[in-house]
């Protein structure tokens, strides 16, 4: 694949370099307009696999049409940058489960070929997007980082080798990392058909078209969700924290589940239950590590998000 510049600023501060893989998602073009804002020259590499233009484009970051899989192309663009967030990958279990070889290739293989370009190019620290998937099913609430990972999909799998492959990058290589787990993440510019924020996402979507909720089966089971804007933080505490470094796994989660039937009267509407389908009963997160060694705290209450979505979509 032939790199290419998509967008480049005239406002670079040059002192300051940070990356962000996957900065055309959701989640990532959320960091990237914060570390605009802190005044660093942000490069972005996304194949858009994932990623869209329209409203996720920051015109004051730089951005390489490439994937990450490809060394010879992203070592170039990493070299020299403080930190890297690498928040590309190929997400949504279901997806995993039916492409299994290709998630591997783009979310461990890629992973690594990100983590030998930041070792080689002298990055300060990276911070690598896990997930609270890796849990799996667990006996019991809140989900702390010392039970073991159990995951029931190869996404939730390639996420945990992600951890692994980090901590070891740390150990044998001397590269900075941290891996913070995020649970079930939603907020401003998600994608209704995309992999992040599911229910929230798709409910908000069919009461915009003046359809019934969608529920998965009785609707009982239930998620910690956890709004964009405390991802952020956490992601700006892990890049500045002395306390992290050595491939550190963090929870990255509100500390508070809600059924998917609470979200949809959060929402509002009739709603319809279909077939159940394979995942985990509850996720909780104990995020009493992330206060500790991070001095992260959530911020938005679910019921605030949500309202906020709704006045987003003009649903107020």
């Amino acid at each position: 694949m032939k790199l290419q510049v998509i967008y480049k600023s005239i406002h670079i501060m040059k002192d300051k370099k940070a990356v962000v893989t996957g900065g055309a998602g959701f989640i990532g073009s959320h960091i990237v307009s914060e570390l605009v804002k802190r005044g660093f020259e942000v490069h972005v590499i996304d194949n858009y696999a994932g990623g869209r233009r329209e409203d996720r484009v920051n015109p004051k970051a730089i951005y390489h049409e490439s994937d990450i899989r490809y060394y010879d192309e992203i070592a170039p663009i990493i070299k020299g940058a403080e930190y890297v967030f690498h928040e590309a990958a190929l997400p949504r279990v279901q997806f995993s489960i039916e492409n299994p070889l290709e998630t591997f290739s783009v979310n461990v293989d890629g992973l690594v070929s990100v983590l030998r370009a930041s070792h080689e190019g002298g990055v300060k620290r990276l911070i690598y997007a896990a997930s609270s998937s890796a849990y799996g099913d667990q006996e019991t609430l809140p989900l702390s980082e010392e039970l073991p990972a159990q995951p029931k999909s190869p996404y939730g799998l390639q996420k945990y080798i992600g951890e692994m492959s980090c901590r070891l990058w740390s150990e044998v290589y001397g590269l900075s990392t941290v891996s913070l787990r995020y649970f079930n993440v939603y907020g401003s510019k998600f994608d209704p058909n995309g992999p992040y924020a599911l229910v929230i996402g798709k409910f908000l979507l069919q009461k915009s078209q003046g359809n019934p909720l969608t529920i998965n089966g009785d609707g009982t089971h239930t998620r910690d969700f956890t709004n964009i804007r405390d991802i952020v933080s956490a992601n700006m505490l892990a890049m500045e924290s002395d306390n992290v470094g050595k491939g550190e796994v963090i929870n990255i989660g509100a500390g508070r589940n809600a059924s998917v039937n609470e979200v949809a009267s959060m929402i509002g509407g009739p709603v319809v239950h279909v077939d159940p389908r394979l995942e985990p009963a509850h996720t909780r997160a104990d995020n009493r590590k992330a206060k500790k060694l991070l001095g992260w705290e959530p911020t938005v209450k679910l019921e605030d998000g949500i309202a906020e979505l709704k006045k987003e979509m003009g649903l107020l």
